[in-house]
């Protein structure tokens, strides 16, 4: 049966055998993909019945829905939260890097799901994710913008600067495993020294 995942991970979701079938569905997606993965098996895996999963989701295709859904709202208010708090560019994309691969190495399984699930979608959710991400891409753009105007980032195209920085983590979710090295924290550490030297960061 499949453990549940920490509650700070969809602290909205009730009740608990909704959050059991999406950390089953986890699992599955992660392991199957999406479209060799049965409602059979996320009930299954989550210790239910195969009725039991359409008292709370409608289809498969909703499950995946909302696990995409919330990692993306969590990762557009993560970032968001940085950027408001944090006015001085330099330090606003480091420590965006910082979490943004941190999070993706620590819940590395949600994030291969909803990072690289995304064509199996319908339709109008696939919508919702994409402006999610548009407005997460968004906000770091807008932070490069700052610090090129202040003369403290050198890139020749903002747009792509700011796709690659959210790539590299992004991209973690593909390799990284369980107790992977170095740990998510210290790897979020590296990888912003990383997008210091690739913006041509003037630290002051």
């Amino acid at each position: 049966m499949t453990e549940p995942l920490p509650e700070d991970l969809w602290p909205d979701v009730k009740p608990d055998a909704a959050r059991r079938l999406m950390a089953a569905a986890i699992d599955s997606f992660a392991s199957r993909g999406y479209h060799a993965t049965t409602t059979r098996d996320i009930a299954n895996a989550a210790g239910m019945s195969p009725a039991a999963l359409y008292v709370h989701f409608p289809s498969k295709a909703a499950v995946l829905s909302a696990i995409s859904r919330s990692g993306h709202e969590q990762a557009l208010e993560m970032v968001r939260d940085v950027v408001v708090n944090t006015p001085e560019p330099v330090e606003a994309i480091r420590l965006v890097t910082q979490k943004f691969v941190a999070w993706h190495a620590k819940r590395h399984r949600v994030a291969r799901v909803v990072q690289y699930q995304l064509q199996a979608l319908p339709e109008e959710d696939y919508r919702v994710v994409a402006d999610l991400r548009r407005r997460t891409e968004q906000l770091v753009r807008d932070v490069i913008s700052d610090g090129v105007r202040a003369g403290v980032f050198a890139v020749p195209d903002v747009r792509t600067a700011a796709r690659a920085v959210l790539s590299l983590g992004i991209d973690v979710a593909r390799w990284y495993t369980d107790g992977g090295k170095p740990a998510p924290v210290a790897l979020g550490r590296q990888y912003a020294d990383l997008v210091m030297s690739m913006l041509g960061a003037k630290i002051r």
